[in-house]
């Protein structure tokens, strides 16, 4: 990342120094560096609204873009996607030179004005939706592997609220201790949920204290093909057996990365408990 970036994430880390104002998700040479910056800004009839931004530096930036992702309990999702619309028009101005704190001051002082024409956004939400899924082009498939869930109840409750905002369809599939997470929609949509999962507290740990998603991890992500289903929703389904799974995968059109991906899971499983009962086995004789 380029000195001036770094210099930028030093001043913010000063800047927004109150309790939960800054929180850095990611670091990495590859992919740049994600953070969090909590604030409020003046919205409707005077009140302040709280804001959660996540901004991703791309190892190029300022040179390009920041990726930026807007979430807020006090504002629909329409507003969210309209604010992270204005935000990347104002990012394009500021392309070369570092940008985050002067956009959070900028949406600070418009985010009123923004809230007072909430047809833009919601205008532009319905027609990208629209767009992207009469083109193929525009739908992706996204599978996630989820170790576990300790708050089941809430995590399923959340996974739903998160597809359906973001216009996700596809499923969240459990067969035993495998938990799986297939998504179909928008790229972008798909990457904002991944955002989501990974910076939202949404299960808890060990103590019962709520936690990141940490075990989590992207099997696959390909763009949907004339042979692959289109799902209609987004649905919750358990499965028996290996056979039902395996049928789901086949019914939509994904047998070959059900082969490629999913029964590696399985039998990762196996052998692992094959290697436990060996190791006893082994103890006993010795």
């Amino acid at each position: 990342m380029a000195e001036r970036a770094q210099e930028e994430l030093s001043a913010l880390a000063a800047i927004f120094c109150g309790p939960d104002e800054w929180e850095v998700l990611s670091r990495s040479e590859t992919d740049g560096t994600v953070f969090r910056i909590r604030t409020k800004a003046e919205g409707l009839m005077d009140a302040d609204v709280p804001l959660e931004l996540v901004f991703h530096l791309p190892v190029n930036y300022p040179s390009c873009l920041p990726g930026i992702s807007v979430n807020s309990e006090h504002l629909t999702r329409a507003h969210c996607v309209t604010v992270k619309e204005k935000l990347l028009e104002q990012a394009e101005n500021l392309v070369s030179e570092p940008m985050v704190h002067e956009l959070v001051l900028w949406i600070q002082q418009n985010l009123r004005h923004i809230l007072n024409q909430p047809e833009t956004g919601s205008g532009s939400e319905t027609c990208a939706f629209a767009t992207s899924t009469a083109v193929d082009d525009g739908l992706w498939i996204t599978l996630l592997h989820l170790d576990h869930m300790r708050a089941k109840t809430k995590y399923v409750k959340t996974v739903e609220k998160w597809a359906s905002n973001l216009r996700l369809t596809g499923r969240l599939m459990f067969m035993g201790k495998i938990i799986l997470i297939l998504l179909q929609g928008d790229r972008n949509n798909i990457k904002e949920y991944l955002i989501l999962q990974k910076t939202s507290k949404v299960d808890v740990d060990s103590s019962g204290k709520k936690c990141r998603e940490k075990m989590i991890s992207v099997l696959v992500e390909t763009k949907v093909q004339t042979e692959h289903k289109r799902f209609l929703a987004f649905e919750v389904k358990e499965y028996s057996s290996l056979d039902e799974l395996q049928k789901e995968f086949e019914t939509a059109g994904l047998e070959k990365l059900f082969s490629e991906f999913v029964l590696g899971l399985f039998y990762k499983g196996k052998n692992v408990s094959y290697k436990m009962n060996l190791a006893c086995c082994m103890e006993k004789i010795i």
